[in-house]
């Protein structure tokens, strides 16, 4: 397993709702020494790809070609949970050494419980949350079997974050959320 980080970021959130662009905003704030980014569906769309005979660069884009295999990916995903629930999460961590680690696509209570069990007290949750309105400005609309399923509302219940980011678009608004994590990161450090 990778060395022990100082503080695990797991960010949770639908579709479009800006959990990458938050993510790349607090990488770019701490730096890239000290906090890496880490995407569990990384590993799961390389080993998809690689299983599939798949374009694996495409898979990790936001355009038609990922679209056209995501139902499909995410059958697949949840069959390999289902044998191990680590086995991405042991993927995306293998080779980050940074003391913050921000997990930009948790989607799961499997993934949450893997990320305490490995690290405990250095995980804390945030749930980045974005209107429906501001979320089809960015290219979402509603897929049956992909936006009601496990992958999409996992965490929709059941889970106390530590810090709830509402991104609608108002950069000022979300810059002042983004300085109170900020915050309890420096203090972690």
């Amino acid at each position: 397993m990778a060395g022990a980080p100082r503080l695990v970021l797991l960010l949770s959130g639908k579709r479009k709702s800006g959990k990458d662009f938050v993510a790349e905003q607090l990488r770019s704030r701490l730096g890239p020494d000290v906090c890496a980014v880490l995407r569990l569906s990384a590993p799961l769309k390389e080993q998809y790809a690689q299983e599939h005979g798949l374009d694996f660069p495409q898979l990790l884009g936001a355009g038609d070609y990922k679209e056209r295999y995501r139902q499909d990916m995410i059958r697949w995903g949840e069959e390999r949970r289902r044998a191990d629930p680590g086995f991405f999460c042991r993927a995306a961590v293998r080779g980050a050494v940074q003391p913050v680690w921000v997990v930009s696509d948790t989607r799961r209570p499997s993934d949450v419980a893997w990320f305490r069990a490995a690290y405990g007290p250095a995980v804390r949750t945030v749930r980045v949350q974005a209107s429906e309105e501001a979320r089809t400005s960015r290219g979402w609309a509603f897929v049956a079997g992909v936006d009601d399923a496990e992958s999409e509302c996992g965490l929709d219940q059941g889970l106390a974050f530590d810090w709830t980011l509402h991104n609608d678009g108002d950069a000022a608004a979300l810059e002042g959320q983004l300085r109170a994590v900020l915050r309890a990161v420096q203090d972690q450090l």
